[in-house]
């Protein structure tokens, strides 16, 4: 029995588009976020996001329907982060968190929130915001096993292959940043829990 042609065909500029469109439906949020965990400031994050898609647009001609780019993308995200320090060593960055230093003093940064629990909202931003500089805290390398083992779910042996190092290597990072985190978060845990 002869195939059809259509089937024949290679996937031209349509179907890539199509799929990039349905890759960044699915992964774009996850992508973000882990970036945002990563970097720790929403503007850094959403250029490692972009590029990180623009990336997979210029190879989605050799990309094969059906195979998962999950981790494919989320290394592609690690490795530009990684790029980022290179370029930035150094360099301090800021969470947009912080409050702002002014000639009246320090002012915090204020979002709207219309929510109708607020007490739940504010004790669960304050929850991300100590989260978030606990983690900025780390060192780069910590912090980026620290995102792909519990923010991400990573098995070591995938988060050594996409950074690069031994197992054991993980295992002692994510070892010391956990102690590490325990630590820069046991007054907020201890202040929930006296509620």
């Amino acid at each position: 029995m002869a195939q059809s042609k259509e089937s024949e065909r290679p996937a031209g500029p349509q179907d890539d588009r199509a799929r990039f469109e349905a890759l960044v439906e699915k992964y774009a949020r996850r992508v973000y976020a882990m970036a945002y965990r990563m970097v720790g400031h929403e503007a850094d994050a959403k250029d490692l996001t972009q590029e990180a898609l623009i990336r997979v647009w210029r190879s989605m001609p050799r990309l094969r329907p059906g195979v998962p780019l999950e981790g494919w993308l989320y290394r592609i995200v690690t490795n530009l982060f990684i790029d980022l320090l290179r370029r930035r060593r150094g360099t301090r960055v800021q969470s947009l968190d912080e409050p702002l230093a002014t000639e009246a003093g320090e002012l915090a940064r204020e979002r709207a929130d219309h929510s109708a629990d607020v007490e739940r909202t504010v004790l669960g931003a304050m929850l991300d915001r100590r989260v978030q500089q606990a983690l900025l805290s780390l060192q780069p390398e910590i912090r980026m096993v620290v995102v792909l083992a519990d923010v991400e779910g990573y098995a070591y042996e995938e988060i050594a292959s996409m950074m690069g190092i031994p197992v054991g290597t993980v295992k002692s990072r994510l070892h010391r940043a956990r102690l590490t985190l325990r630590d820069h978060l046991a007054p907020l845990r201890d202040s929930l829990e006296g509620r």
